[in-house]
């Protein structure tokens, strides 16, 4: 820039040189023109000669002038748009700046709203803890008064009947009586809570915090309140495959409990799928011939019993004997 405007000041110069020539040229061109009518035609003719010359000089001069004038009006264009192009950078660089501080204060929130979903997500679940811990605690203060309430409902039946029914139902079979009057309803009377709780848990030692759960699903279970126990009893479920794994023995447990609501409801079928599935998992982690594997065989052969398919429950019941005749000679 500095020697861009250093020609620029020389053009201005040299302007101003042609200026004062063209007028010194004009000058000379009317002094000779002045006294032409007093000459003879010999100084005449020498006269218009000169002022050829100074014509043809005067037009170069002008055109000069003018080509000084264009550079100068250029010069000056030029000089405002560098100040507009410097504005226009100044302008970028105030824009690149605002553009990255926009995006800092984007990933800031951003990360903000990260963080509360994150917090949301937390007190969702905490809230969910919460509610079934509390269900689990009012069922833990009803669980004295329903085992009472069942204790002397017991002590009023037969004792010879309540035996054998009680042989019964820990094999999943209820009355002849209730089996024929059951048929036509759209569930089956509702298993006893100590027959499917020995159902579901026999021959395996649960932990204390999922007994608590077990007796909750079984006590509504056994109440016939099916809307409350199978969705408690799948959200378990899934809480303990979540935290132990698929192949674990509380699963299995926990399988086995809702294939005996699904066996209540008439649902042989869905109960069928829980209970092999239920087997093939205590098989893999307890062994083939651990108690429990066989209480999950006497559970299938009762559900194939009251299918109809006795052939299918006959072998059932004689792995399930043999296993507890292995145990009880050990």
């Amino acid at each position: 820039m500095p020697a861009q405007d250093e020609i620029f000041r020389n053009i201005r110069v040299v302007a101003q040189g042609l200026d004062a020539l063209r007028d010194e040229h004009e000058a000379i061109k009317n002094k000779l023109t002045g006294g032409i009518d007093l000459l003879t035609p010999d100084e005449r003719q020498l006269i218009d000669e000169k002022t050829s010359i100074v014509d043809r000089n005067l037009e170069n001069i002008l055109l000069g002038v003018e080509e000084a004038q264009v550079m100068v009006a250029l010069a000056s264009h030029f000089q405002n748009l560098e100040a507009d192009k410097q504005k226009y950078k100044a302008q970028v660089r105030r824009l690149c700046q605002e553009n990255a501080w926009i995006r800092d204060e984007l990933n800031s929130t951003q990360q903000q709203l990260r963080t509360a979903m994150q917090n949301i997500a937390q007190l969702e679940e905490e809230n969910k803890h919460l509610k079934f811990m509390n269900s689990i605690k009012k069922f833990d203060e009803d669980l004295p008064q329903l085992a009472d309430k069942e204790g002397d409902q017991a002590e009023q039946q037969h004792t010879a009947s309540d035996v054998h029914n009680s042989t019964l139902q820990e094999l999943g079979f209820g009355d002849e009586e209730e089996d024929l009057q059951n048929t036509s309803g759209q569930y089956s009377m509702p298993t006893p809570a100590n027959a499917m709780a020995a159902s579901a848990t026999a021959g395996y030692d649960i932990p204390q915090r999922l007994k608590t759960l077990h007796n909750l699903v079984i006590t509504y279970a056994a109440q016939g309140r099916y809307e409350v126990a199978v969705p408690l009893c799948k959200q378990a479920l899934e809480d303990l495959e979540k935290n132990n794994g698929h192949d674990h023995p509380d699963v299995a447990t926990m399988l086995n409990i809702l294939a005996l609501v699904y066996r209540d409801q008439r649902k042989y079928k869905e109960a069928a799928t829980l209970l092999n599935e239920a087997l093939a998992i205590r098989e893999r982690c307890l062994g083939e011939d651990h108690p429990a594997v066989a209480a999950t065989l006497n559970n299938l052969a009762v559900l194939h019993g009251k299918r109809g398919k006795y052939k299918d429950a006959e072998p059932l019941c004689k792995r399930a004997l043999e296993i507890r005749e292995k145990s009880a000679r050990c």
